[in-house]
């Protein structure tokens, strides 16, 4: 265990400590559960010892084992307040950025949106840490790899398309961590004048270490699907398991840690941020609740590591990096509404059709990044989680479709109920717009002779969407270096036949 190193270590050792720290195995059998105590949520999760400094705080380790306890506060877009517990009374009293802060830290704002956006949609939040975000050596170009903001790489391909499961590096071959295994499958728009989006696949299967990273361009919208996610932000530590998602916003410095090979999505936007939808006349409850989104709690490291820190940096789709003596997370108090944020998609409250008809799958959308015309999206985020399917004289799945937006799916775990075989987690598939998509062929004949009882769909499955008004681009690495597109998908359409009766308006056997 390392040594306290800034004076307001002294104040609160080791705090928040369960009373039954010393029983391990009561602690991991709780770690599916989530509580609310004194207003704040706790995670309980198992997962391995990653740094000594992590035995102080508002995060302790409950022992030398393996498991943690992650606290969180609860509410989507609230203004919130939070200070490690090392050090009482780290956040200024009735001002932002006193002549002297106490601890003697530096007062920094990281602000969202300009500052003369209306109140309902300004962001910003103020940091106070041992040293300013300024504290590094000049910013370098470095290898970008797979990420990319060209959209002209290859020629525009209208055709469905369908990716196998993209393929995670072995930790045997090759170390990679996040940033090295950030791929650009697809996206739209121009970062420059901040309006457009990306959906990036990362493939990693080690920790980032002293490595951080930022995107100047655009909000993360991160979807693991294999692999637990440890985050650290300069607001505290999340924990992300596949069925969550996590938000982290534009500027804001993150390091993963993973424990095995790893595999995820990641939704990018320009200029906006992702928020809740309206729900209108559904009411005031509904669909992804307030309460059920999670903010970290204030945590801080004050160490130097040999050789430095890397700041890596996204910005106009470029990657470069910076050095720096200390780490980046030593924010020991904050406050403000722009901030990363967690959620469970098994938290999602379904409304589906009752009486008759598919409705349309905006009813299952999770978060929207709104584009300047009313009603239309730079992105929605789209789930479609397990339910009850009830509707009478109704083919239940999917009606065939085509579509003004663009249409990007993944699969986080399951089977997908119009597609069976062929879209598998991991994978996913494109479908742009006005291009022809719908239940294959088996899906269909199933369908329009089930008995229609009431019936679960989609029990152990999570499949989700990116869905855009912009028409996506697929990057060269999407349709030709993964090695991951499926040239037969068009086939689970060709057995489909024609059942037309021109002499019988009402066929026989209809439900």
């Amino acid at each position: 265990m390392s040594k306290p190193t800034h004076p307001c270590q002294k104040a609160q050792p080791q705090t928040f400590l369960p009373p039954f720290a010393e029983g391990n195995n009561a602690a991991v059998e709780q770690s599916e559960a989530t509580e609310v105590l004194s207003g704040f949520r706790q995670d309980w999760s198992a997962i391995p010892f990653h740094r000594t400094e992590d035995n102080f705080g508002s995060i302790p380790f409950l022992s030398s084992s393996d498991s943690i306890l992650l606290m969180y506060i609860s509410g989507f877009g609230n203004e919130c307040a939070s200070e490690d517990p090392r050090c009482p009374g780290a956040l200024p009293e009735g001002q932002n950025n006193p002549q002297v802060c106490p601890y003697n830290l530096y007062a920094e704002q990281l602000s969202g949106s300009a500052f003369t956006c209306p109140r309902s949609s300004n962001k910003r939040s103020w940091l106070y840490r041992i040293l300013p975000s300024v504290s590094h050596k000049p910013f370098e170009s470095i290898d970008q790899g797979h990420v990319t903001h060209n959209w002209d790489e290859v020629d525009p391909d209208p055709n469905q398309l369908r990716w196998k499961p993209f393929e995670i590096p072995k930790t045997s071959q090759k170390k990679v961590d996040f940033v090295n295994g950030l791929h650009t499958l697809c996206g739209a728009g121009d970062i420059r004048s901040n309006n457009g989006l990306a959906v990036h696949i990362f493939l990693c299967n080690t920790s980032m270490g002293n490595r951080c990273f930022y995107s100047s361009d655009g909000d993360f919208l991160i979807v693991p699907q294999k692999g637990k996610l440890l985050i650290y932000t300069e607001f505290g530590k999340m924990l992300v398991q596949p069925n969550e998602i996590c938000v982290i916003q534009r500027g804001m410095r993150f390091s993963i840690d993973v424990f095995e090979e790893t595999r995820g999505y990641i939704l990018e936007v320009y200029g906006v941020h992702f928020e809740l939808p309206d729900l209108g006349p559904i009411g005031a409850n509904g669909l992804a609740n307030p309460r059920d989104f999670l903010i970290p709690v204030a945590w801080y490291e004050d160490h130097q590591a040999p050789g430095g820190y890397t700041v890596i940096n996204k910005y106009q789709g470029k990657m470069f990096a910076a050095k720096q003596d200390v780490s980046p997370f030593n924010v020991v108090a904050w406050h403000g509404n722009y901030t990363p944020y967690k959620y469970n998609l098994e938290n999602f409250m379904v409304i589906n059709s009752v009486a008759f008809d598919h409705a349309d799958p905006s009813i299952f959308t999770v978060l929207t990044a709104k584009s300047v015309r009313p009603g239309v999206a730079i992105a929605d985020f789209v789930i479609f989680p397990p339910r009850w399917g009830v509707a009478d004289k109704t083919f239940r799945p999917p009606y065939y479709h085509r579509n003004c937006m663009s249409e990007f799916m993944g699969l986080i775990k399951g089977h997908y109920e119009a597609k069976q075989g062929g879209f598998l987690p991991g994978g996913g598939s494109l479908h742009s717009p006005m291009t022809p998509h719908g239940p294959d062929a088996d899906c269909f004949e199933k369908a329009s002779k089930a008995k229609l009882a009431p019936e679960r769909i989609a029990d152990g499955t999570m499949a989700f969407m990116f869905e855009s008004s912009l028409s996506m681009a697929v990057t060269k690495w999407g349709l030709k270096t993964s090695n991951c597109l499926d040239e037969n998908y068009y086939k689970c359409w060709e057995p489909l036949k024609s059942h037309f009766t021109p002499n019988s308006r009402n066929p026989a056997g209809t439900n």
